[in-house]
């Protein structure tokens, strides 16, 4: 044993010595690796730029699939009747893309003239012909060492509009590139990563503006969300979530406090183009676990906001959560909906949010019209007749060496942005997937120090520690609140969610099964064992007459070994291409 221990050595120091003596010969030291390879030849079936009225219409044409969201109300509802809850069995691995990064793939990819657009976490972007899957350009966005992230090293996929392709970036940075070559358009700063920014999610496009949030609520940030112009990269309008001195809502800060407030912005948001409103919601406040300092309603953490995307001033606000010290944020799917409200068709904003209730709000002036319970488990507080809570003192966050209570829903939900339900408008149901994770919850010392994690206490997993952690899939009628169906699972349910107009359902669980459910019954119909948690966001489309579902494969991050997750499954980063095969199979 003590030989080869002396020969490792004695392999490594060589493995050392010879570089450095190649470079005191005269030899040149190795060459940095590649990291962007663009595309020289043709690409994609000739289409023009995506223009402002694909992005309104999508996704009408089943070849593309042009938004994070599926479309602006962020349905996640394909129109391809094909795909059906019987057909889902025909369905045939085509092709695979792995990305080289073996953790927590979330994305949600994009399809316009006949090209995928993946991303993957540690932000690489590829196109591939989405047929066959061959490559045609990739990049591999530079990082520093250095960087500022809460959960992981996430992107949730990519934006399209005109010639470019739009990826956000974990040191806070908004590229564009052409969309057949890769070639860079632009690169845009949103602000310096050091303090505590990162960008995770998928830009959403308006007119000529690029409409993108950030990460930072674990860092103390104060929360904005920007606008960038598609042809320049220049910043047209930043929109702060924390009121700052002498503006509305800052008395609902203690103090000083909102300058470290947090509220981040780290999903996509929906936009309504006949009033041309766009939805954006936000996170928590900072310090997370720890409210003491920061006393009041903390006006605009957890809450969804309206804008005019011109301008980016708001129309109004609904806080969900009013000082929050759970980690609820609001950063769940928004789905913009219509309802029938006691006879009446009323246009509505639909969220499962994160506290473990699920809302509707008119989306025409945030009026509160209901808020039902979509978890098992809720204990924190209750909601009154005008939409606000009536918390349980008895579950707030204790010091350090007192018994803390368990509360529900654990920091993760419930139901929150990192993996978004669908909505079906034929039969008026949401698909939400659930965790039931219960934490307790303990203060911590408060210290604000910039680009230093500012989160003020702890979560304490007791139910994943236990066993006792489960998840599931609920089919809600958004006109009411009633679940109509529910799939359970044996662990918590953090995998995206696609909806078909043929009826079928598709998501992921933690154990590595892609599933199929009848979307009217809730019958499994469908199951692929793809050997790594599924945390990404399935698409379908529809080429030639040939129909493609794609789902990313990969699991990992900080939240899963919270909320509880099977040790013995792999992580990866692998995005898989299933074909559906011919009807007489």
């Amino acid at each position: 044993m003590q030989s080869a221990r002396k020969s490792m050595l004695a392999l490594a120091l060589v493995a050392i010595a010879l570089p450095l003596l190649a470079q005191e010969a005269g030899e040149a030291p190795l060459a940095p690796a590649p990291s962007h390879w663009i595309n020289e030849g043709p690409a994609g079936r000739g289409a023009g730029p995506v223009t402002a009225e694909m992005l309104r219409r999508a996704p009408a044409d089943p070849s593309t699939w042009l938004h994070f969201g599926g479309n602006y109300a962020t349905w996640r509802h394909s129109p391809i009747r094909k795909l059906t809850a019987e057909s889902a069995r025909r369905l045939r691995v085509a092709w695979m893309l792995p990305t080289g990064v073996p953790v927590q793939l979330e994305l949600s990819p994009i399809v316009y003239d006949g090209i995928l657009y993946a991303t993957s976490s540690r932000n690489r972007l590829f196109a591939a012909d989405a047929v066959t899957g061959k490559l045609l350009w990739r990049y591999d966005h530079p990082l520093p060492n250095d960087l500022r992230i809460c959960c992981g090293p996430v992107n949730r996929g990519p934006a399209i509009a005109g010639e470019h392709v739009l990826m956000a970036t974990l040191d806070a940075r908004l590229v564009a590139l052409d969309r057949k070559s890769g070639r860079i358009a632009w690169n845009a700063e949103i602000a310096p990563y050091e303090r505590g920014l990162s960008a995770t999610s998928a830009p959403l496009v308006v007119g000529d503006l690029a409409v993108i949030g950030v990460g930072g609520g674990e860092y103390g940030v104060r929360g904005f969300f920007d606008a960038y112009d598609l042809a320049t990269g220049e910043r047209r309008w930043r929109h702060f979530t924390v009121p700052a001195e002498g503006e509305p809502g800052v008395e609902s800060w203690a103090g000083d406090s909102w300058k470290s407030g947090g509220a981040p912005t780290w999903v996509s948001g929906a936009y309504d183009p006949q009033t041309d409103t766009l939805y954006w919601a936000t996170g928590n406040p900072s310090p997370d676990w720890n409210g003491d300092l920061r006393e009041g309603d903390n006006l605009y953490s957890d809450s969804v906001l309206a804008l005019d995307p011109e301008t980016g001033e708001r129309k109004w606000h609904f806080q969900f959560t009013p000082h929050d010290v759970w980690d609820y944020d609001g950063n769940s799917e928004l789905w913009l909906v219509d309802a029938e409200i006691d006879g009446r068709r009323v246009p509505a904003l639909a969220q499962a949010n994160r506290n473990g209730y699920f809302y509707l709000l008119d989306r025409r002036d945030g009026t509160f019209l209901y808020a039902k319970q979509y978890t098992d488990q809720v204990n924190w507080g209750t909601i009154d007749a005008k939409g606000r809570p009536v918390v349980d003192p008895k579950m707030m966050p204790v010091e350090e060496d007192q018994v803390a209570e368990r509360v529900c829903p654990g920091l993760a939900g419930g139901n929150q942005g990192s993996y978004n339900g669908a909505f079906n408008p034929d039969l008026g149901l949401a698909f939400v997937p659930v965790i039931e994770s219960c934490m307790q919850f303990k203060k911590g010392i408060v210290v604000f120090v910039e680009g230093v994690p500012f989160m003020g206490g702890e979560p304490i997993g007791v139910d994943s520690a236990e066993g006792k952690a489960y998840g599931h899939l609920s089919a809600i009628d958004v006109a009411t609140g009633v679940e109509k169906w529910r799939y359970r699972d044996p662990w918590p349910m953090m995998a995206g969610v696609l909806s078909t107009a043929g009826g079928l359902v598709v998501t992921g669980n933690m154990e590595g099964h892609i599933l199929g459910f009848d979307a009217a019954t809730g019958k499994e119909t469908w199951r692929f064992n793809a050997g790594s948690t599924i945390r990404s966001h399935p698409i379908a489309y529809e080429i030639d007459r040939r129909v493609f579902l794609a789902v990313g494969v990969g699991g990992g991050g900080v939240v899963e070994g919270i909320v509880g997750k099977p040790s013995i499954v792999p992580d990866a980063g692998v995005l898989v291409v299933f074909e559906l095969g011919p009807e007489n199979e």
